[in-house]
């Protein structure tokens, strides 16, 4: 008898970049694990250290295509080892930054690595599998991401307490280290023909209107998450009523959330991309719009913080995924470019957020406001898949079988 078909196995190389993965989230987010401390020891107010956040993010959309343009004739294992490099020196520079303009540019610095990373490295993720597991690839390395916020953030956090901020950039620095080694070790070099295109030949690969509308797609389906999450920590305590202390338990719940839902959407998208794409930005319009009913309900809010993390963190496999699939030719920068979309996403949804409790509508209209903002990238989702359904047809009837 025939043994059952056994699933492959995850290379090792995978592991490898979600290892460089968790560094770049860690660094991403403790910094608002740390806010109060960094205030005090450089002597600035708590709205110019949460402007540290904000340089970060705007690194990331401006350096991800630039990065990308700039190294895109180098051999990606390069790439990668070198963007672990700038990574792990703008950690060292935050670590002995003598004053706020120095923090702010370091932190810049180290932003510059993060969109490259993931854009480059969700291609070689994807050429480490075959066709049906490519997605899923793509959620392996994002597990990073989604392990820093569940643990990263919180570990750099009490190391920040105990023994100060500049401590968790060190310990951020020797993971940069530690990841640069497992890339090095695991990683492979690149096989078959790696000439790059023409820079002109990649503009218009991402010039296309599939790919201009997958990217679309991320800022809209982001800007929902962040309009909501940006402001978690008052909505839970002036509006679902609890207590300071529990905050930090119901975002691990979101973190879990996250984590499950990045696994789940890269499974999702190896099925079938296009009803993935509707699913999970449907889902996610859904929890956004269905905790608007829940605030006052402590239990429900729980509940509903794990199921954003889920919803959130599901659509990342299938956008990263569509716009690789729509720049052929053009890989690492549309996937740099859709992880700039995330982050300029993010900053969407925080400025929309401010501008929604600014205008009186208040904190309980936050997920309202995020589900419309939902709606217009799942109405998105719908047209680009229509447009390619309709191109496929026009491809067939032009061209066909003999």
């Amino acid at each position: 008898m025939r043994s059952p078909p056994t699933r492959p196995r995850t290379p090792l190389a995978l592991y490898a970049l979600t290892a460089g993965a968790f560094g770049i989230g860690t660094t991403e987010f403790v910094i608002m694990g740390l806010l109060q401390q960094v205030a005090a020891d450089l002597h600035v107010s708590i709205s110019a250290a949460g402007l540290l956040i904000s340089g970060y993010a705007l690194g990331v959309f401006v350096g991800a295509p630039l990065l990308t343009l700039a190294t895109h004739r180098m051999p990606r294992k390069a790439v990668l080892l070198a963007l672990m490099a700038i990574f792990t020196l703008g950690n060292l520079a935050c670590a002995i930054a003598p004053n706020y303009a120095t923090l702010m540019a370091a932190r810049v610095l180290t932003s510059l690595a993060h969109g490259t990373f993931f854009g480059v490295g969700a291609v070689v993720a994807t050429s480490l599998v075959s066709e049906d597991r490519k997605a899923s690839a793509i959620s392996i390395m994002f597990t990073g991401l989604t392990v820093a916020t569940l643990l990263g953030v919180p570990a750099g956090a009490w190391l920040g307490l105990h023994f100060g901020w500049r401590s968790t950039f060190w310990a951020v620095a020797v993971i940069g280290v530690l990841a640069a080694s497992v890339v090095t070790l695991l990683v492979p070099p690149e096989k078959g023909d790696t000439t790059p295109m023409a820079l002109r030949a990649e503009w218009h690969a991402i010039s296309r209107a599939p790919v201009l509308l997958g990217l679309a797609m991320t800022v809209l389906g982001f800007a929902g998450v962040f309009l909501v999450y940006a402001y978690i920590e008052p909505l839970l305590t002036r509006v679902t009523g609890f207590a300071d202390t529990a905050v930090s338990p119901i975002l691990l719940v979101f973190g879990v959330g996250m984590i499950a839902g990045n696994m789940l959407g890269g499974r999702l998208a190896d099925r079938h991309l296009p009803s993935s794409l509707l699913v999970t930005l449907a889902a996610l319009v859904a929890v956004l719009g269905a905790m608007g009913f829940v605030l006052h309900d402590k239990t429900l809010m729980v509940l509903f913080a794990g199921l954003l993390g889920v919803a959130a963190f599901a659509t990342v496999s299938p956008l990263q995924l569509w716009v690789l699939q729509q720049a052929a030719g053009a890989p690492s920068l549309a996937s740099s470019l859709n992880i700039g979309a995330f982050n300029l996403g993010n900053a969407l949804g925080a400025w929309l957020g401010g501008v929604v409790i600014a205008h009186g509508a208040g904190l309980t209209a936050l997920p309202w406001a995020a589900a419309l903002v939902g709606v217009a990238g799942f109405a998105l989702a719908l047209y680009a898949l229509r447009n390619a359904r309709a191109a496929r047809l026009t491809a067939t009837v032009a061209c066909p079988q003999a």
